[in-house]
């Protein structure tokens, strides 16, 4: 018999799995998270929130305690090509309230999210278990057992432990990663009084630098490498290193010169994207990362978590009612949800071979490309779904007691 039993184990404590946790906790719900991680103090990528997740976390009441602990607002999306501007998004065209980009620590936003979910008595967090099996109980999935042997028996679980997802292997879900996003990056950390409020893609011969903003006081940047490329480049000693990073973002070559020292100022990031076909199987759902890998070359890696589970939270709520959390009423979250998310892996590998491209033709094409959507209509329309995606995610307020959802939470 299970040590402890809850409504859904959540596992993984991110974005995707602490916004659906509190989703649920508002709803009504008993709710265990396992989180591998011991604290909040550990290294993060992702910080820049779209429009679409600040809408969730606001009426989540949460984005307000995450930027009052520190966070940059972004105006603008700007790609470059030497002294040529290509594409100058500014979000300010959306209007308010969520007129701009958040750069924020994802520790804030993890520390707001988990605040905001220990209000309830219904909630258990665990911090530094990982998961090790899935209880099953005629191919339908019960619990989980923790590598602390702790037994956790739920109604269902759901994976949201991000691209190398433990809880799909154990779940035998078929993951397929796409070789279009197949290149890594070099991430390293600048000084930076008061940043430009630009996320700012630079690009020079087929290597784009992503330049950011990051609170406090530093810009983040990332140049892209073609996959285990790095060994060849760092062969050649740390100067050749510090001459290739001034080269792709000149505007922080004095930056560079004066602050990077050494090999250990920068950490490497394999870049991937992926899908799991299906997300769900009986009595278990997958979120976020764990169900669909992003490039990090459109920012979008919360805002799809957060999406996700505003999404699946009404669903999950259904399946409690039911008494089941069957296949065919999970699949409902991914009829709902794939539409949006094969799309964006449309665009993002058409942004992948617009920027990664080195031939003459992909270089004669670019900024007639950028020229037609960088301005007029077709601006407006490719800066509301960039923010938002196909179409604008709302939470669904309702608890479990109640028979009907007073708001859906797709709304078109």
């Amino acid at each position: 018999m299970p040590e402890t039993t809850t409504d859904f184990c959540v596992i993984g404590g991110g974005p995707a799995g602490m916004t659906l946790a509190l989703l649920l906790l508002r709803s009504g719900c008993r709710v265990t998270v396992v989180e591998r991680s011991r604290s909040l103090a550990r290294e993060y990528r992702g910080e820049i929130l779209q429009p679409g997740g600040l809408a969730v976390l606001d009426a989540l009441g949460v984005l307000a305690p995450a930027r009052e602990r520190g966070g940059y607002e972004l105006a603008r999306f700007r790609l470059s090509e030497g002294s040529r501007t290509l594409i100058d998004i500014d979000y300010r065209r959306l209007g308010p309230p969520y007129d701009y980009l958040l750069s924020v620590p994802q520790a804030h936003l993890l520390q707001a999210l988990l605040d905001a979910c220990r209000a309830y008595e219904s909630f258990h967090y665990l911090p530094g278990e990982k998961i090790s099996e899935l209880i099953l109980e005629k191919r339908v999935v019960r619990g989980v057992v923790t590598s602390g042997r702790r037994t956790i028996g739920a109604h269902c679980v759901v994976g949201a432990d991000g691209r190398y997802s433990k809880t799909r292997k154990l779940a035998g879900l078929d993951y397929r990663r796409s070789e279009d996003f197949d290149f890594d990056v070099l991430w390293f950390r600048l000084p930076a009084a008061a940043p430009a409020p630009v996320a700012h893609i630079f690009r020079a011969e087929g290597t784009p630098m992503l330049a950011y903003p990051s609170y406090p006081g530093s810009v983040q940047l990332g140049m892209t490498l073609r996959h285990k490329g790095y060994a060849d480049l760092s062969r050649h000693g740390l100067g050749h290193v510090k001459q290739r990073l001034r080269w792709a973002a000149p505007p922080y070559a004095e930056l560079i010169d004066e602050h990077i020292t050494s090999m250990r100022d920068f950490s490497l990031l394999d870049v991937f994207a992926g899908d799991t076909r299906p997300w769900v199987r009986a009595g278990l759902a997958l979120i976020g990362d764990a169900a669909h890998t992003h490039s990090p070359l459109g920012a979008q890696g919360i805002n799809l978590a957060v999406q996700d589970a505003a999404v699946i939270h009404p669903i999950l709520l259904e399946t409690l009612r039911s008494g089941a959390a069957s296949t065919e009423l999970l699949a409902e979250f991914e009829a709902n949800r794939r539409p949006a998310i094969d799309r964006l892996f449309r665009i993002q590998r058409l942004q992948g071979k617009a920027m990664l491209s080195r031939s003459r033709l992909a270089g004669f094409l670019r900024p007639k490309a950028a020229a037609l959507v960088g301005r007029g209509p077709i601006a407006a329309k490719i800066t509301e779904q960039i923010a938002y995606g196909r179409e604008r995610i709302r939470i669904t307020e309702t608890r479990i007691e109640e028979d009907e959802p007073q708001q859906d939470s797709r709304i078109g």
